[in-house]
């Protein structure tokens, strides 16, 4: 998961870089920032559930 979340930092920064030299936004830019988006959510989510599913299987009583 690492590898293509570096990969995907890697190829929006290339695009950012490519794309400020041109003065404008790629839809390539625009599809990495969506994809980074999506795969951070997606590791918040599985945090959450995890911290959720641990805190509830505490034994308090």
């Amino acid at each position: 998961m690492q590898h293509i979340a570096r990969y995907l930092w890697i190829r929006l920064r290339a695009s950012a870089e490519h794309d400020v030299e041109r003065g404008e936004v790629s839809a390539t830019t625009i599809v990495m920032a969506a994809a980074l988006v999506a795969l951070a959510i997606a590791v918040a989510a599985t945090i959450t559930d995890r911290v959720r599913d641990k805190a509830n299987s505490l034994d308090l009583g």
